[in-house]
């Protein structure tokens, strides 16, 4: 069976963990696939929807469909399947504000597909909402290439950590007054940041990490304490917690906003802390700095449970999913 992936960032993290990780198992499988960028324009786009005539289905990765191209993929294509890992029927910077556009573009999607494939539960409620065929596939890491990474001997510094993107960098800003507050009172303890843009604080150092795919790696393992923080509301309950799986992976406690995924993601007082207020954030990042046991008990409990999450498991998951939905007459 041979499949048409299409994409339109076939760069960013959620196409790299969720279809390009899996390529090789889904291959293994007899489900080969070929990856394609969606084009920025019209015309192009319709040459690529054309092609999908050529294959036995397509997987559509996370980009919401306007109605023409909608019709063009639907006419030309024997199956779909449509995986997404975010809330894309809401606008991040107005979250609760309903925004037609994007409704409806993620309904007209939803509704073509003949497989939908949800990153967590909250997601995969709205898509049932449009479509009766849907599926939950955690995004998935390499558990494995974490373990191999040797942690440094102390240097007397305690590192708090935060991994992700310009976008979602300002939630880690808004828990900045407790990060001072706990900077003024331990000395020792430094922020790493990884992203492609920082900011600053005036009572703790701050040490920026600019990411990359094999960089991240040393600099969560080399942390003490990964951080989550998350405002409630509908888009960030639709967020995935990669983030989460990257610190339990690397063995971290995790201080984690109770949103979404992350209430299931990090087991309070097991494998890390949840904080809802500025109160919570200090009380909870100070007890971890307090006690190096429990940090490190709660990094391994969180190592023994992201098994689940590994690459492997994930991979195998997602190929009986599409295997099960896909393969045979459309």
């Amino acid at each position: 069976m041979n499949l048409l992936v299409i994409t339109n960032n076939l760069h960013n993290a959620s196409f790299r963990q969720r279809i390009k990780l899996h390529l090789p198992a889904l291959r293994d499988t007899g489900l080969d696939c070929e990856v394609a960028c969606l084009p920025r324009s019209g015309l192009a786009r319709r040459r690529l929807f054309r092609r999908a005539a050529e294959f036995d289905g397509v997987v559509l990765h996370k980009k919401p469909l306007n109605p023409c191209d909608a019709f063009f993929l639907r006419r030309h294509s024997s199956q779909i399947a449509y995986d997404f890992d975010d809330a894309v029927m809401y606008n991040p910077k107005m979250p609760d504000r309903d925004n037609g556009r994007r409704f409806r573009a993620f309904r007209r999607t939803v509704r073509l597909a003949d497989l939908v494939i949800a990153g967590n539960d909250y997601l995969a409620e709205l898509a049932r909402t449009h479509n009766t065929n849907v599926s939950v596939v955690p995004t998935g890491l390499d558990t494995q290439a974490y373990r191999e990474q040797v942690r440094p001997e102390s240097d007397g510094k305690i590192r708090l950590v935060w991994i992700g993107g310009r976008a979602t960098l300002p939630f880690l800003q808004q828990i900045s007054p407790a990060l001072e507050q706990v900077g003024a009172r331990f000395p020792n303890a430094v922020l790493r940041i990884i992203c492609n843009t920082f900011f600053d604080l005036e009572h703790m150092p701050v040490e920026q990490r600019p990411w990359s795919l094999q960089g991240q790696l040393p600099d969560l393992v080399s942390a003490d304490i990964g951080l989550a923080p998350l405002p409630n509301n509908r888009y960030t309950r639709g967020k995935c917690g990669f983030k989460i799986l990257q610190y339990a992976a690397a063995g971290l406690p995790v201080v984690a906003s109770p949103v979404g995924i992350n209430t299931d993601y990090v087991q309070d007082g097991v494998t890390g802390l949840h904080a809802t207020d500025m109160s919570d954030w200090i009380e909870r990042i100070e007890q971890l700095l307090e006690d190096r046991q429990l940090r490190e008990q709660m990094g391994r409990a969180g190592q023994n449970t992201i098994q689940q999450f590994d690459l492997g498991a994930v991979g195998q998951q997602l190929v009986r999913t599409v295997d099960e939905n896909l393969r045979g007459p459309g």
